[in-house]
């Protein structure tokens, strides 16, 4: 797909199809008010009489004859006063929906003049064309890599979104919003991979493969026997059950200064997560080839980073393990002394999760980080407490923890914070260890971040349990990409 932008007048730009923003009943934006000049008051009249409504997310496709464009698409931008980020993005989905599902092979999208309370004073324009950018590589996703009949390929060739300009700022605003919807389909790309062929090794291969790709990433991979030798016991205690072996993935791009202290990520990779000896149900267990999206997100975003080369150091670090019952499985009452020398009592398998991710907690001191943030699909718990909108954010620093909530709010990528008090740390007590790793039922999602806490009191650390947000269950069934915009957006305030 070609996308570009545009500053020429919209009846000088020929496409087979142009879009415009429709606001319910307010000042039309000036885009709008030429594509109705070109077409000599047509919308207008369509308006008038109730054939087109400004009903946010409405789409209303308009055939034409002997104009610069076959048919014009109508989305309703809603009110002006209500017009908020959100909604402005559920026009753009819409937007996108329509022409996606079109015959038409080229199109000019003249919407990024519809402002939305709430978008940033200066750089408003910039705001929106990321946006565009990000929601058309988004919402033009597809993953049908195993069926046998391929769908048809889709017309659409070549996408102009009109700005008011062609300066650099606008141009890097659109092409960082497009490789961070690329980053989010990479990261889908991973998540909807089945597991009998996205297992540790496998993803250590694509790490391998980005750093082949792109010169900016280095990539190296410690095998068991490394990890055995460094005393990392609780990534091989989970994956001792399964003929997969583990794998701990570093990745580095040094976009930086050689002394800037790099931002690490960790991500959680269970390519299946049966539970263990304590075993899930079975209902559903399809799902768990999703228990790697904190691996598949931090994948995501090291790509955006690979292709737009912001100057900025960032290490990511995996810790992939397949959890499986056999023989040889760890056992509820285990006890497994982790690389930081602290003991686990292993209560759950099925909370293998935290297992993983506390040996690379502990490894990362090693790179002196500026800040550490893992994401895990953690704990069914922040699904109840949260649904699938917000991610779970919970952090030792203050700072570091309304970063990652600001850059949520500004991505539609959201979090909520929930708190880490020390009061809750005593569920975590263990009779034979100097620690359990599970805490009991009551608040599921706060004891699981603070079993992690006790590996990360050497740095700036946040965590981010994905568990209701990575993937989408039901119909609609597959990985989201999410939090890729949230991870891209606090890393790009960051670079020089």
């Amino acid at each position: 797909m070609n996308f570009s932008l545009s500053s020429k007048a919209i009846n000088a730009t020929k496409a087979d199809c142009l879009i415009i923003g429709l606001p319910d009943k307010g000042e039309w934006p000036e885009s709008t008010k030429a594509a109705d000049d070109a077409l000599g008051g047509l919308i207008k009249q369509l308006e008038k009489a109730g054939d087109l409504t400004g009903k946010n997310g409405s789409v209303n496709t308009l055939p034409l004859a002997d104009q610069p464009w076959q048919r014009v698409i109508v989305v309703g931008t809603g009110k002006d006063k209500e017009r908020t980020a959100a909604s402005y993005r559920k026009a753009l989905t819409a937007m996108v929906g329509a022409l996606r599902d079109s015959p038409s092979k080229s199109a000019v999208i003249a919407i990024a003049d519809t402002s939305y309370d709430g978008e940033p004073a200066t750089g408003s324009e910039a705001a929106r064309l990321n946006l565009i950018g990000r929601i058309l590589e988004d919402q033009l996703y597809s993953f049908t890599q195993f069926k046998s009949e391929k769908p048809a390929a889709r017309k659409l060739k070549k996408v102009v979104v009109q700005a008011s300009g062609a300066g650099k700022a606008l141009k890097d605003a659109f092409n960082l919003g497009l490789a961070t919807g690329r980053g989010m389909n990479y990261t889908k790309d991973l998540g909807n991979t089945p597991p009998n062929i996205c297992h540790p090794v496998w993803l250590a291969e694509q790490a391998k493969a980005m750093a082949k790709e792109y010169d900016t990433i280095q990539t190296e991979v410690l095998d068991e026997k490394q990890m055995e030798k460094l005393g990392m016991n609780t990534i091989l205690a989970v994956g001792k059950g399964s003929k997969q072996p583990p794998r701990l993935i570093v990745m580095e791009y040094r976009g930086g200064k050689a002394k800037d202290k790099p931002y690490v990520l960790v991500g959680k990779g269970i390519t299946f997560d049966t539970g263990g000896i304590s075993l899930k149900p079975g209902e559903g267990m399809d799902e768990m080839k999703y228990d790697m999206g904190g691996s598949a997100s931090v994948f995501g975003t090291m790509k955006v980073l690979a292709e737009t080369k912001p100057g900025i150091n960032v290490v990511a670090v995996i810790a992939a393990a397949e959890n499986m019952p056999d023989g040889g499985a760890s056992r509820p009452g285990d006890i497994v002394k982790t690389l930081s020398g602290m003991t686990v009592e292993i209560l759950n398998t099925d909370a293998e999760g935290r297992l993983v991710l506390c040996d690379a907690l502990t490894y990362v001191k090693k790179f002196d980080p500026a800040a550490v943030v893992d994401m895990a699909t953690l704990t069914g718990a922040c699904i109840i407490a949260l649904g699938n909108h917000a991610t779970g954010l919970l952090s030792n620093n203050d700072e570091l923890a309304n970063e990652l909530l600001a850059a949520g709010e500004r991505t539609g990528d959201r979090a909520w914070r929930l708190p880490l008090w020390d009061e809750y740390q005593s569920q975590l007590d263990s009779n034979f260890a100097d620690m359990a790793n599970i805490g009991g039922r009551p608040a599921g999602t706060i004891t699981a971040a603070c079993f992690l806490s006790r590996f990360a009191k050497d740095y700036r650390w946040a965590h981010l349990d994905i568990a209701g947000t990575a993937w989408n269950s039901g119909k609609a069934k597959g990985a989201t990409g999410r939090p890729v915009p949230l991870l891209v957006d606090y890393l790009m305030t960051h670079a020089g």
